[in-house]
């Protein structure tokens, strides 16, 4: 494939974190009109917002950090009737699910009702752990405390991986989970469209709580197109996406996707009590969020989920997809660090002990792992087969068109390489091995060796024409090869597919848009320019940088 986008990489007629997720959550009282005031005045409006003051750190930037460690349990979901009676008297908004009353909360400053926490999937525990989601069909309770978000997906915790949630985050295997915000007022009759978001993280750290959809919903009912933003968890790292031939053996490949297959299923069958048209759902996503969604549209299955969606960085092979047994060495790692379990680990026969270890077991093999790869992405998508969600190359599948129809946006910013190179790549011996290490094993070594030859050649080590672009010959006292290593990065793994996708959807007869999204980021690092995941905070209205330039472009970010 990579000689394919040799070609696509040359013929670029537009320029085009490690992946990134944020660590604080859009305060829901930010508006970027009023961003100047200080902390101290922000604080008075704490009594607004739904999170207790001694439980806030607060950040003049309108966003803050929330420990959940203590709030976010699946099993404080359920809670006493007395209190649930309490806040319905309350003029808490309350859905009828079956059998069920789930009760969730206003928030009256935007005139919004918010329900979250709500299990769209049996919990993955036991058993049930390493395989297929069971979808949830009934809550099996008389009422649901949905209130506050359920609990992360098991991921590490702080500076573990780039990106990674804050250690305050609380996690369980059990967060299989999905969010629903609209506007007041809203009932089963309203009809809504619905936006559907998958949040990244290189399929190994993220969380639905990081994402607040206040200005997505308040900024549709401002234009008079309502909406209802909704988000879920889905597993990740091993426990999302298990490598090697036993899980290829025991049908437990792509199991994250699946999660989100899942989440778009329980949403078909019950958007419409929450005021939402199951018959109008926009998926979208960014980074590793964006790849899932895209990896859907290799299946006609997805035309009964989605009537469209919107690409933030990332298509179908953004990552290198390989069968399962090339990571297998990952998992054999990741078996050996499980203390119960690592004498299995080369034995091909570990998903029994490890459906029986507990989660701190499964944590630390997760970091054995981690500790001894040196791959950027380690846990990700496979090829699964005839009958799978990835049944052979995306890049054989687009140009067989065996894609859907449904139209869609694809965009990506304007240096998505410079937060996925090292910045201690120095020499084009380096930028060589990290391109064929990232490929191998490919159809043919020696093509592979000379596609790599030519995008060298085509790339040359002038840091005038590298990435972050538009910054002359500055190389922010690293190597120029870093300059030079993060173009071919951006190009190869996110300009040229975009435009390969959009390319064979167009000859296909979809509609299709894209996006280049350019907008400088005065506050970031000189040397990432506009990086990966930088119009996460536009889409979400909360940029950065308050200007009234970044402020309309956020508007049409989320407009979109």
């Amino acid at each position: 494939m990579i000689e394919d986008l040799a070609q696509h990489c040359a013929q670029a007629t537009d320029l085009v974190p490690a992946l990134m997720t944020t660590e604080t959550i859009a305060n829901p009282e930010y508006d970027p009109a009023k961003a100047s005031r200080q902390a101290s005045e922000e604080k008075k409006d704490v009594a607004k917002t739904d999170i207790s003051p001694e439980k806030t750190e607060w950040f003049p930037s309108g966003q803050l950090t929330v420990p959940l460690a203590t709030t976010m349990t699946r099993t404080s979901a359920v809670i006493s009737s007395v209190l649930l009676f309490a806040l319905v008297a309350r003029g808490a908004p309350t859905v009828q699910l079956g059998q069920t009353a789930v009760v969730g909360r206003s928030i009256p400053t935007f005139s919004q009702e918010f329900f979250a926490g709500i299990p769209y999937a049996e919990p993955p525990l036991g058993d049930l752990r390493f395989r297929p989601p069971v979808l949830k069909t009934s809550l099996n309770a008389t009422t649901l405390d949905a209130a506050q978000y359920g609990p992360s997906c098991i991921q590490p915790l702080g500076g573990s991986t780039p990106g990674g949630l804050p250690t305050s985050f609380a996690l369980s295997e059990d967060c299989l989970t999905v969010n629903i915000l609209r506007p007041a007022g809203v009932d089963s009759t309203s009809k809504l469209p619905v936006m559907f978001w998958t949040y990244g993280g290189g399929f190994l750290s993220g969380s639905s709580v990081v994402y607040n959809g206040s200005t997505i919903v308040e900024q549709s009912v401002a234009r008079g197109t309502p909406v209802v933003f909704v988000s879920f968890n889905y597993r990740l790292g091993p426990l999302g996406f298990p490598q090697g031939q036993e899980a290829m053996d025991q049908g437990a490949l792509n199991l994250g996707i699946k999660d989100q297959i899942a989440a778009l299923e329980w949403v078909q069958r019950n958007i419409g009590k929450f005021g939402g048209d199951k018959r109008k759902v926009t998926a979208f996503g960014q980074s590793a969020g964006s790849i899932l969604t895209s990896i859907l549209f290799l299946n006609k299955r997805v035309d009964k989920l989605a009537r469209a969606a919107i690409f933030e960085s990332g298509s179908q092979a953004t990552v290198a997809i390989f069968p399962a047994t090339r990571r297998q060495n990952i998992w054999t790692s990741f078996v050996a660090g499980v203390p119960s379990c690592a004498s299995l680990a080369k034995a091909h026969l570990t998903f029994s002990c490890l459906r029986n270890v507990t989660t701190q077991e499964l944590l630390e093999g997760l970091l054995t792992s981690l500790a001894e790869t040196n791959e950027q992405v380690p846990f990700n998508p496979v090829i699964d087969g005839p009958e799978g969600l990835i049944p052979d190359l995306p890049s054989r599948l687009l140009s067989q068109g065996k894609f859907s129809r449904i139209p869609f946006i694809a965009g990506t910013n304007l240096d998505e390489g410079t937060a996925l190179t090292s910045q201690l790549i120095n020499s084009t011996a380096a930028i060589n091995a990290s391109l064929i290490s990232g490929r191998t094993p490919s159809v043919s070594p020696t093509l592979l060796q000379s596609s790599i030859k030519k995008l060298l050649e085509l790339y040359p080590d002038v840091p005038a024409l590298g990435s972050p672009y538009g910054t002359g010959n500055n190389t922010f006292g690293l190597s120029s090869q870093y300059k030079r290593a993060s173009a071919i990065e951006g190009d190869l793994d996110f300009h040229s597919q975009r435009r390969l996708w959009i390319e064979a959807a167009a000859n296909a007869g979809v509609t299709t848009f894209g996006y280049l999204f350019t907008q400088p980021q005065p506050n970031g690092l000189p040397q990432l320019g506009v990086a990966h995941g930088s119009e996460v905070f536009y889409v979400f209205g909360t940029p950065a940088d308050t200007s009234s330039a970044s402020v309309t472009i956020s508007r049409i970010m989320t407009d979109f």
